[in-house]
């Protein structure tokens, strides 16, 4: 993984592909050159208690009532993207899920949360259903991919759609709100972290893998995952939580680790077998959404710069909402896109998991 960061901080190329498809394919090359084992106790921790701990710690970052600070018009841009994205993944299952195979429905759940609010959401419903190695690195590529084309468009989508819209139109974007918890949620992880605020850090994540464990076998019908977000957003709300240094940082590299891990243990023959039906799955997914956040959002009267920026929290989560917010001069719309991404964060796995017992009772 280490490898993976110096390539993305170095070379154009690599960013743009990003370290953690970057690290997914080094690790597919190394093990299936030989050079790393297919097989491993590592790979084995990574991929169950490893990307487990990656959730907590991500989510004891998020202060739900921070979406406050979105205002209307960014929240309910919001809230449409993630239902196009979740009725977009129910169609993909319906269209080319069977393609797929048996693990289909398992696509479906990924891709609805992945589309709400970004990649963790995406490792965390792949942990929670046991999707397979070949097929999760099959459906990282063709999000990673499709992410990136759809970045591309909601740059163009304000010049198509709304001509007349400008980056300091506050008026409509509501950025009068109040933003100081936004703030501090983007702050805290570049603090130095004490070592007090580490064991603190890691008791409360440990702490929170049993508590949700011994509720997943209490409550067997609720999936682990779902455990494990609840708690943790609830541990969040408190103010001395959230603020711990280090936390959202320590997730985000466990979360690497265990995408490079999926790379190691797949198989390139059989990533290339199913590689075509997931790229559509993909594809239609983004697409029902791209359809229901700019359809039904403009038929609302909210500005097609909004959309755009709501569109990327939903799809990348907060990191690609300020891109594109930085990127086309929104300087109103980069706060309320943090804050939107964050609900991402919480609400994904939710939507995911309804999405996948949906397409599976449909279907499978």
């Amino acid at each position: 993984m280490w490898t993976a960061l110096q390539l993305e901080r170095r070379l154009p190329l690599f960013r743009a592909l990003g370290a953690a498809l970057v690290g997914i394919l080094l690790g597919m090359v190394l093990s299936n050159t030989g050079l790393l084992p297919g097989t491993s106790p590592a790979y084995s921790w990574l991929s169950s208690t490893g990307v487990s701990l990656a959730v907590v710690l991500i989510l004891l970052s998020v202060d739900v009532a921070s979406v406050r600070s979105a205002g209307p018009r960014m929240f309910i841009a919001f809230v449409i993207g993630a239902g196009a994205s979740a009725v977009g993944a129910l169609i993909a299952a319906l269209a080319v899920g069977r393609a797929v195979g048996p693990e289909g429905w398992k696509l479906a759940g990924q891709f609805a949360g992945t589309y709400t609010g970004g990649g963790m959401n995406f490792a965390a419903l792949g942990r929670a259903f046991e999707t397979s190695s070949d097929l999760f690195s099959a459906a990282v590529a063709a999000d990673v991919a499709l992410t990136a084309v759809w970045m591309a468009a909601c740059l163009l989508a304000p010049l198509i759609f709304s001509r007349s819209t400008t980056p300091s139109a506050a008026s409509e974007n509501d950025s009068d709100a109040p933003v100081p918890d936004v703030v501090r949620s983007l702050t805290n992880s570049l603090r130095p972290v004490a070592i007090a605020e580490l064991a603190t850090i890691v008791a409360l994540a440990v702490g929170t893998l049993w508590l949700a464990g011994q509720l997943a076998h209490l409550v067997p019908f609720l999936p682990e995952v779902l455990w494990l977000s609840t708690i943790a957003l609830l541990l969040a709300q408190i103010p001395s939580i959230r603020q711990l240094s280090g936390a959202a940082v320590l997730g985000n590299y466990l979360l690497l680790l265990f995408l490079a891990a999926n790379g190691a243990q797949s198989v390139l023959a059989n990533i290339f077998r199913v590689g075509p039906a997931v790229f559509w799955f993909a594809a239609i997914t983004i697409t029902v959404h791209g359809v229901g956040i700019f359809g039904a959002g403009r038929l609302f009267g909210i500005d097609a710069a909004t959309l755009a920026v709501a569109s990327q929290a939903n799809v990348g989560g907060p990191a690609s909402a300020v891109a594109l917010a930085g990127a086309r001069g929104y300087a109103d719309r980069v706060l309320p896109g943090v804050a939107v991404g964050l609900l991402g964060y919480a609400v994904g796995n939710y939507s995911g998991f309804l999405i996948a017992n949906l397409a599976r009772a449909l279907l499978w």
